[in-house]
């Protein structure tokens, strides 16, 4: 079985506190991996309280986002509607998803399929919370490969996206849909 994790696909980094016009570009593109892939699709949702500004994410990046309650918070609507699994996340990376991922990787393989045959990742933002996740679930299932659809995935800037696809493929994470 492949899995799709789409991370953080929230209205404050598309559109709202934190949103870029990359961001914008890809939600068509992240809609339409969703509806044509075939597999188990799980979604992460960047998670603060009223509290963000007091804590260590909140002073080094003092910008109020996916408070908990506020359309900033939900995931964009087209995507929205496509959502079954969501594992709200406090962090950048989830060892919640890390658990899930290794859980269906060990239930496959008792299955006597082989496991999980891939891991793709696509959403926001590449240089943040796709390569703590991307790397998280190369710690929990080592031997799955892990797949990055850069086409689908936008980071705070250009140049912080390509900086992180270069540090994954490092990490012997496949990055592909990345443009020339």
């Amino acid at each position: 079985m492949k899995v799709l994790v789409v991370v953080d696909m929230q209205n404050d980094f598309i559109d709202g506190a934190l949103g870029t016009k990359e961001a914008e570009a890809i939600v068509p593109k992240v809609v339409k991996k969703i509806q044509n892939f075939d597999g188990r699709v799980l979604y992460t949702r960047d998670t603060h309280g009223e509290d963000y500004l007091n804590t260590q994410e909140g002073k080094k990046l003092p910008v109020a986002h996916c408070i908990k309650g506020t359309r900033g918070f939900e995931l964009h609507p087209e995507i929205d509607k496509l959502s079954e699994e969501v594992i709200d996340k406090p962090t950048f990376g989830s060892t919640i998803l890390g658990g899930m991922l290794r859980s269906m990787n060990e239930e496959y393989k008792l299955r006597a399929m082989g496991g999980l045959e891939s891991i793709t990742f696509v959403g926001l933002c590449t240089d943040i919370c796709v390569i703590s996740n991307a790397m998280i679930a190369k710690a929990f299932v080592p031997e799955v490969p892990i797949i990055v659809d850069a086409s689908c995935c936008a980071g705070v800037t250009p140049q912080s996206h390509k900086n992180a696809l270069e540090a994954m493929k490092m990490c012997q994470i496949e990055c592909e849909g990345e443009e020339e």
